[in-house]
């Protein structure tokens, strides 16, 4: 009989490969390995020979840079999302395109079961299984960190190390990493180890080689660069006027920002699973590209879609973060998001310097923004009669009136 498949979502480091190895062993299966391109760099570097040295049957290494820019980061950012304020999402909205691939993959291979080597602790273990169970109710997943049995035989790095060396698995791993790393082209995350700690401050000069993205804003050029993004039904189409892919768009931006010490993040977030943790985010094209998106509605959106749209914002980053992509409800948000961005098409400037996007030209052939309106002189237009200000002030303030008529009543 064929022995069972299992598709893995590999990366190479110490804990995917251990686990690729203790998989094997345990279920007597073959395991696939399953790595997915979505802008590591040179992360990537060996691993297929890795996965095929630890015991992969077979390997998948696929570039999903491309989709992963144009049907996942471009459309989050259409919707202006942004989790608890601060976090643009780096991490989150890769998980479900690489559930996705995980999902295809085992279908082509007659996989049973898929696996990953998240731990019980922290979202992307959600992340990764919510969305394949979106996506096909019928695969299994195993996550050796939520078993017991593979948690009591490693219980720390050092068991984990020794079984790499007894099994001649070729990762190189000694001490323990200060912190833990995931990047991809939105952004790159750290958290655990000293960052732990919230009043840690990885930004002083003998912490500041933890930064791989970004130059530090102190130490960025102190001359301002300009950049124009032009923007069609609410994407970034063309850079400085040359016309772009979504990847080119995203790997042009980060170079800016990186240069100019733009997109860092260190916050304390609300992880799905129930607790606090500090992560700390570098993501500095899609700092750049949030900022000019925002600036290219301000005159081309209508003020109550956007108001709708932004009473969403926080619902549909939830959604994001805590792994409901393919969920329906995202889906109509997004359907809902679509609509509101079939206008917001134009150019915009803005200004890169030291950690700072700053917005320095607008400019639309749809704008809403009419100066002839607007202006404090003469309106040529008479569209707006200043009288009827008058009238509109009265009826807003009439329910201020009674409130305080009856609270000064309430008090004699």
């Amino acid at each position: 009989m064929a022995k069972e498949k299992i598709v893995l979502a590999y990366s190479g480091g110490l804990d995917t490969s251990v686990i690729l190895k203790w998989l094997k062993e345990t279920y007597d299966a073959e395991i696939i390995a399953f790595t997915a391109d979505i802008g590591q760099k040179d992360e990537l570097d060996g691993l297929e020979e890795k996965a095929l040295a630890t015991g992969a049957s077979k390997v998948y290494i696929d570039d999903l840079r491309d989709e992963f820019a144009k049907d996942f980061i471009y459309p989050m950012f259409q919707a202006g999302a942004l989790y608890e304020g601060q976090y643009l999402l780096g991490t989150s909205i890769a998980r479900p395109l690489i559930a996705k691939r995980m999902v295809d993959i085992a279908r082509a291979e007659g996989a049973t079961a898929i696996a990953h080597g998240a731990t019980g602790k922290g979202n992307d273990q959600v992340r990764f299984e919510l969305n394949a169970a979106a996506l096909t109710p019928d695969i299994a997943v195993i996550a050796p960190w939520r078993l017991e049995e593979f948690r009591n035989q490693f219980p720390g790095r050092a068991e984990m190390i020794a079984y790499a060396e007894k099994h001649g698995i070729p990762v190189t791993a000694s001490a323990a990493k200060p912190y833990s790393t995931d990047r991809n082209l939105l952004h790159i995350s750290y958290e655990s180890g000293v960052l732990e700690d919230p009043w840690f401050d990885p930004s002083t000069d003998e912490n500041k080689d933890m930064f791989l993205l970004s130059s530090a804003p102190e130490d960025a050029p102190d001359q301002a660069e300009y950049v124009e993004l032009e923007f069609e039904r609410g994407d970034c189409v063309a850079l400085n006027g040359e016309r772009l892919s979504p990847l080119q768009v995203m790997e042009q931006l980060n170079e800016l920002g990186g240069k100019h010490g733009i997109g860092r993040v260190d916050m304390v977030e609300n992880r799905f699973v129930g607790m606090k943790s500090r992560g700390v985010y570098e993501t500095p094209g899609g700092t750049i590209l949030f900022t000019a998106h925002r600036k290219m509605e301000s005159i081309t959106m209508d003020r109550e879609v956007m108001n709708l749209r932004d009473s969403l914002i926080t619902r549909y980053s939830t959604l994001v973060y805590n792994g409901f992509w393919f969920a329906p409800e995202r889906l109509a948000l997004q359907a809902l998001v679509s609509e509101s961005q079939k206008n917001v098409t134009g150019t915009v400037r803005v200004k890169l310097y030291k950690g700072n996007v700053i917005g320095a030209g607008v400019k639309s052939p749809v704008s809403l923004y009419n100066p002839d309106i607007a202006t404090m002189e003469a309106d040529p237009t008479q569209a707006y009669d200043q009288g009827d200000a008058t009238g509109f002030i009265r009826l807003n303030a009439l329910r201020l009136k009674v409130n305080s008529g009856v609270e000064q009543n309430k008090n004699n």
